[in-house]
């Protein structure tokens, strides 16, 4: 059973899961099929008055595209140790050749309020209205530093801003402290 808490509550875990092997990002392509994509940089906090998730995305990702069109993501986080394959499967993989969720045996499901779905397996859920989007390029960078050491092309994130509209997490989550 997964239970609704505050966007807040354990945040903690989101972002030992984000340090460590990542969490899958989920939003519909164009057909509407889900697309999980592993990522392992995000930030949750308040922006215009609501609770927000921000989510960085390369322009070489199938999932870019995806985002440019769709009206929601979700962000699934595994529970600690596990998926790995299916992380990393997600993260090396393109969902322009195949179908990513069902090749590594993830179950898309229906979310409460976005029409991106969340993933069965994973044990913490945030449901994601986009509210913006913005492409950064090399002109934005204060850092040259953060310029040179994550961007040796011009294949630039795509930051994209998600109102958090819902998060639940499995009932074995909510015992943990």
């Amino acid at each position: 059973m997964k239970e609704e808490i505050t966007w807040s509550d354990h945040v903690d875990h989101l972002k030992r899961a984000l340090a460590g092997e990542g969490v899958f990002l989920v939003v519909l392509d164009r057909s509407g099929k889900a697309n999980p994509m592993t990522i392992g940089w995000g930030e949750v906090g308040i922006v215009w008055s609501r609770p927000v998730f921000t989510v960085l995305v390369r322009r070489s990702r199938y999932t870019y595209d995806c985002l440019l069109t769709a009206d929601s993501f979700t962000v699934n986080v595994p529970p600690t140790g596990q998926l790995k394959e299916e992380l990393l499967f997600c993260g090396t993989k393109s969902g322009r050749d195949l179908n990513k969720a069902v090749a590594c045996g993830l179950t898309p499901v229906a979310a409460r309020e976005v029409s991106s779905p969340i993933i069965k397996e994973c044990t913490l859920h945030y449901e994601c209205l986009i509210l913006a989007r913005k492409q950064l390029k090399a002109g934005d960078f204060a850092s040259t530093e953060v310029l040179e050491q994550y961007y040796d092309t011009d294949d630039y994130h795509m930051i994209v801003m998600g109102e958090i509209l819902t998060v639940y997490a499995d009932e074995d989550l909510l015992r943990i402290k």
